[in-house]
């Protein structure tokens, strides 16, 4: 029992809807068999039918019972984009239930069969079912529609070519009310399957893109944390390797500098992988104005106390990070000026420098990296904006405008709760 319990509960939601609407489907062929497979053994209704033509008509109900089955988990198949769509399925099952229609109306207006009722039993209940077989094959509401009707008139026509106009309207009437109700359950179980399997789609999707998200917030934390921490071992390396030619003891102090800053490149690696690292706005400043004071650069910095929410402080603090970065890296500059400014409706953040587009054609129109990019994103999670370009030739400038109040986000977190 716990066997059959769990291999019950391992599926997914579209895996049970799918399974329990097969199996309902494949359950109609024993109705179908109840329904007429004792009408031929009835010696009232065959009439002078012989034993042969008998045993015929029993196999044509059962194989048609199966052909309805097989039709049906074909169009489940088709259903859940597991099959193409069972077109010669389809037409060897409306080819050969209108061959059996006309071959049983021929044989009641030849009066080898006594009973009109075992006509009108065959000709609505094999026409019902089949009619609900071939709609679990298409896809759109007037093409089942347009089943319904072409099963009917096919159901009705062979009475009309033999004379019984009577009969045939009702036979069309009866096939085309009973096999519309019987179209419409088995057109909204293929719909209700197609929306589940749906459903489960999105839901595989929205957790793949928050893993692509969380891969992409790592790699832009990744880029924004050994950015400037390498440009500044590689600027005090070159100095330590020229202090160290020139015999000069101060070459020591810069390599246990870039010792302390490798140290803490590791310290800061190991915060973004477990992803709970944020930016101080006050210690980017300071160390953005030692870096670029240590590579030569002046670096003025106006940036009063603001009492900011963590939110801002963190999104300016990593905006300062990456544009210094980007001074060291691709400029060559000499001077660099950081300002920060409150007012009442913003939060204004300027940094400019005197070498942009000098070295490496960094900061010409048109080029654009991975930084700015991910800052962007960052500012964006706080209502706020970056704008970047020449200030003039030879003056590059970022602003960055960010609402004093960061703006309330629903949802992320159990979001990131549901994924994990």
């Amino acid at each position: 029992m716990s066997a059959m319990t769990g291999w019950w509960s391992r599926r997914s939601v579209a895996g049970k809807v799918e399974l329990y609407t097969r199996w309902t489907f494949h359950l109609m062929a024993p109705v179908e068999l109840l329904a007429l497979g004792a009408v031929p053994l009835d010696r009232e209704q065959r009439g002078d039918l012989g034993p042969g033509a008998t045993l015929g008509l029993i196999a044509w109900v059962v194989a048609h019972s199966v052909l309805c089955t097989v039709v049906a988990s074909r169009g489940i198949d088709h259903t859940s984009g597991t099959r193409v769509r069972p077109v010669r399925l389809a037409v060897a099952l409306a080819t050969t239930t209108a061959l059996a229609d006309l071959a049983v109306t021929g044989l009641w207006t030849a009066g080898a069969l006594s009973d009109g009722s075992l006509v009108a039993a065959f000709t609505v209940v094999t026409s019902v079912f089949t009619t609900g077989a071939l709609v679990l094959c298409v896809d759109r509401v007037r093409h089942m529609l347009g089943v319904v009707a072409g099963v009917a008139a096919v159901a009705g026509l062979p009475l009309v070519l033999f004379g019984r106009v009577p009969e045939g309207l009702v036979t069309l009437a009866g096939v085309f009310l009973a096999g519309g109700g019987y179209a419409a359950a088995c057109g909204f179980s293929s719909w209700l399957l197609r929306v589940v399997q749906e459903l489960e789609r999105s839901r595989d999707l929205k957790a793949r893109l928050a893993v692509a998200e969380e891969r992409l917030r790592f790699g832009r934390d990744l880029h924004d944390v050994m950015g400037r921490n390498l440009s500044v071992i590689a600027l005090k390396s070159e100095l330590a390797v020229q202090l160290a030619r020139r015999g000069r003891p101060e070459s020591v102090d810069q390599m246990v500098e870039v010792q302390r800053i490798a140290q803490e490149s590791q310290r800061e690696v190991r915060e973004v992988v477990r992803g709970y690292r944020e930016a101080d706005l006050r210690t980017e400043l300071e160390g953005a104005r030692g870096v670029l004071d240590a590579a030569g650069i002046d670096c003025a910095v106006d940036a009063p106390e603001l009492d900011l929410p963590d939110g801002v402080q963190s999104a300016l603090g990593w905006v300062v990070r990456e544009t210094t970065t980007n001074v060291l890296r691709h400029g060559d500059a000499r001077r660099c000026v950081i300002t920060l400014r409150r007012t009442a409706a913003e939060v204004l953040l300027t940094v400019e420098n005197d070498g942009a587009g000098v070295r490496d054609g960094a900061g010409a129109p048109g080029r654009t990296g991975s930084g700015l990019a991910g800052l962007r994103e960052r500012l964006g999670a706080v209502g706020g904006t970056l704008e970047a370009g020449f200030a003039d030739p030879h003056s590059f400038r970022v602003t960055v405008r960010v609402p004093p109040a960061v703006p309330e986000r629903t949802g992320t977190r159990q979001e990131k709760e549901t994924v994990a």
